[in-house]
């Protein structure tokens, strides 16, 4: 994707052949910035404070952190404290756990002398692995937008509500739920996108705002409770969100308030896609709800809000009574009953053990 018309990956090796350069999340929209990373500490605190985040992205800097620790020392302890370290950055999202099961296939039958090399060949192999599955979702996802905008007889504009950031930088590159809409922007489709602000972080307002903006989409940025009121109203044609893990029957972990438009959409009969990498999948689940681990983060995410103040500096100020308690869940489960289809790289499929099975054969209990 672009920046100020530049192409650009969220994450990538340096110059010198062996750092990593992320963007700087935590710092947009206000300000582009990079960060290197140098150590498996670096890439466990960049995934922790969320520096990175997107499920996908999360599970790129985690390969990455242990090609950086195997840099430094090669040995068998060293690699299993980065495991270790690394696997314990964030908790919900599984595409963590299978990048690191991934570099330890690909590094540990090896002499410690071979590891380094072959880490980083493996990293640099799953980062354009998610390259080409994100493109292959937005393919599946467009002939869903193509058929949306056909039902509208092709006139006035396809609107599309979406939830937290799911696009580019929220992956390597593409996106999940956005990359369909890129697509079909690209395509000469006049589609609009209803951006939730997504409290308590605002990464729809902070991060797809700005990524839709870079590529030249119409988007309006809304609060998290008026997608109830624009679907009442007719003006959602479809929801497309991504995934942090997903069970083996079709229930969706992704960031807090998902669940609400699910509810919203299946009353008000508007299509609710979930677009998701098969990396995200987590085979070993059912009951999403009751087996999903959901991440608490920090209070001061909910209390505090950060944006730039008419003197045009950045800063932070509290919004809460400085005594009031702050409970902050990062993720909530939308169960597959109320999931229209899954977008996947190999096509589209009902939210159920049969759907997946349909398209994934391979992970059929014999």
């Amino acid at each position: 994707m672009n920046v100020l018309g530049k192409p650009t990956r969220s994450i990538w090796v340096e110059a010198d052949g062996w750092s990593v350069g992320v963007i700087d999340q935590t710092r947009l929209p206000h300000h582009f910035a990079t960060a290197r990373l140098t150590t498996a500490d670096d890439a466990a605190r960049a995934i922790s404070s969320m520096l990175v985040r997107g499920a996908p992205l999360i599970g790129a800097t985690a390969a990455y952190g242990v090609c950086l620790a195997l840099r430094q020392d090669a040995s068998d302890g060293a690699l299993e404290r980065a495991l270790a370290l690394l696997g314990s950055a964030r908790p919900t999202a599984v595409n963590l756990r299978w990048a690191l099961d991934e570099l330890r296939r690909a590094v540990a039958p090896l002499p410690p002398p071979e590891r380094e090399a072959a880490a980083y060949r493996r990293a640099a192999a799953l980062c354009d692995e998610d390259v080409a599955i994100n493109h292959a979702i937005g393919e599946h996802g467009l002939a869903l937008l193509q058929a949306a905008w056909a039902r509208r007889g092709r006139e006035g504009r396809l609107n599309v509500l979406t939830h937290c950031n799911a696009g580019w930088l929220a992956t390597v590159d593409w996106g999940t739920a956005l990359a369909p809409i890129y697509l079909a922007h690209d395509a000469g489709i006049p589609v609009h996108v209803w951006v939730d602000e997504t409290r308590p972080r605002n990464q729809g307002a902070s991060l797809t705002a700005w990524e839709l903006g870079q590529h030249g989409v119409p988007h309006t940025v809304i609060a998290d409770n008026v997608g109830g009121h624009l679907m009442q109203h007719g003006l959602v044609d479809l929801c497309i969100v991504g995934t942090d893990r997903t069970t083996a029957r079709g229930d969706v972990a992704n960031k807090i308030g998902t669940y609400l438009k699910a509810l919203a959409a299946k009353d008000n009969e508007v299509p609710f896609y979930v677009a998701l990498p098969s990396p995200t999948i987590d085979w070993t689940l059912q009951d999403g709800v009751r087996e999903i681990p959901i991440e608490q983060r920090d209070g001061a995410e909910l209390c505090d809000v950060t944006g730039r103040l008419s003197s045009g500096e950045l800063g932070t100020v509290r919004i809460t009574p400085p005594d009031s308690p702050a409970a902050n869940y990062a993720f909530d489960v939308t169960p597959a009953r109320l999931v229209t289809a899954l977008i996947t790289e190999r096509g589209v499929c009902a939210a159920s053990p049969e759907g997946l099975l349909s398209l994934f054969p391979e992970r059929a209990v014999a």
